[in-house]
């Protein structure tokens, strides 16, 4: 990279640059005295190899600077400045402090050169041109670091990511990774450990699609097989809006909460949910677990609901459909809500004489089935799973 500049070598005698050079040493104190005077970040007098880090760097600044006006089409090495760049996203700074010192060295050298410009015959002319390179180098100085300070920046943020992501998968393994090497890569990725967690299933159609900004604690795996989010302390204040917020216009199931050391379980859950709702036995959007716990106790093993469905309907099994369907209705609302017609009625929006109608008729089939409270119970099983099958 070559500098440009309005300076020219036949502008700048040979003898004038040797001699800028031989003051190079007062000058770095007197922009070291500066730096440190004025910009508090850069006050560490007790710290020697900090102070020597900033002595090399405005070493280097004012070398090079002099390099330039030997040989203005020489090439520019910017990468000690890249490193001073990427010196300040480590130290957990923005750019302003060395923005600021670059400044101040930009100054103090053009003072020290108005200073000299009688002593060493520069006219009018030369000095204005000095003048320009002078801050045409600030600016690729600060070009420099300005580069440095974002690679840096990008690759701590990938670092970040790439360690949150390996606690995501060490939170969701089965069975559970020890607590210790929880702490320590929570501890590496800037995550607080929580009390309780509850893991969010994405449809995989929409997992990788760009969610609003979350809250900084959610840990997010969109690059998962099966995509998904951990929120920590589900409960906390305004968490529950900021989640449905963000997952607004998302096919997603939002898993119970759970201790953190069951953060797999939540996930299951959810996703057990999320394909109940592909499947239309849930309805589609945003899904929390614990609305629909029956549902998904029901359907956890289906064989198993479809034999008990089998023996527990059985009395139903001859009558037309559309009398199968009015009972089965009237006998779940009736186990659900209470055993008087008027209750019943009103839940099915019917006349209580029609609900009366159809009790006698499921007495006639049922007997004394209907007053055991385990038949009952499974009763209620089966006409729930049957409800939501006919609902899809």
């Amino acid at each position: 990279m070559a500098i440009r500049s309005d300076v020219s070598e036949s502008r700048i005698p040979a003898e004038i640059v040797r001699t800028l050079r031989s003051g190079i040493g007062r000058v770095c104190d007197e922009v070291i005295e500066e730096i440190r005077t004025r910009i508090p970040e850069y006050a560490r007098p007790s710290d020697e190899i900090y102070v020597k880090v900033v002595r090399t760097a405005v070493e280097q600044a004012i070398d090079g600077f002099l390099d330039r006006l030997e040989d203005p089409g020489a090439p520019w090495d910017p990468e000690p400045f890249r490193m001073l760049g990427k010196g300040e996203a480590a130290e957990g700074r923005n750019l302003e402090p060395l923005q600021a010192a670059m400044r101040l060295g930009a100054r103090v050298g053009w003072r020290r050169l108005t200073e000299l410009a009688g002593p060493l015959g520069l006219s009018p002319q030369c000095l204005y041109g000095l003048g320009d390179a002078i801050f045409v180098y600030l600016d690729q100085l600060a070009d420099a670091a300005a580069e440095g300070f974002e690679y840096a920046r990008a690759h701590e943020a990938g670092e970040m990511e790439r360690r949150r992501s390996r606690l995501l998968d060490l939170l969701l393994s089965r069975p559970p990774a020890g607590q210790k090497a929880i702490a320590d890569l929570a501890k590496a990725a800037g995550w607080r450990l929580p009390r309780t967690v509850a893991c969010v299933a994405l449809d995989e159609q929409h997992g990788a699609r760009r969610l609003p900004p979350l809250p900084p604690d959610v840990l997010t795996g969109h690059q998962r097989p099966a995509p998904c989010l951990l929120v920590p302390d589900p409960a906390g204040p305004g968490q529950a809006q900021t989640l449905e917020h963000a997952l607004r216009g998302h096919h997603a199931a939002i898993g119970p909460a759970v201790p953190l050391t069951s953060a797999a379980t939540s996930l299951r859950w959810a996703g057990e949910a999320l394909e109940l709702s592909r499947r239309g036995v849930l309805p589609r959007g945003l899904l929390r677990c614990e609305d629909h716990m029956a549902t998904l106790v029901v359907f956890k093993d289906e064989e198993l609901v479809s034999a008990l469905a089998e023996v527990r309907l059985a009395p139903l099994a001859h009558l037309r459909p559309a009398q199968q369907d009015r009972l089965a209705e009237t006998l779940l609302a009736w186990l659900r809500h209470g055993r008087g017609a008027g209750e019943v009625a009103a839940k099915l929006h019917v006349h209580p004489q029609t609900v009366r109608y159809r009790l006698r008729q499921l007495e006639e089939l049922y007997g004394d089935q209907l007053t055991d409270p385990d038949i009952r119970f499974e009763l209620e099983i089966a006409l729930r799973a049957r409800q939501a099958v006919l609902a899809r």
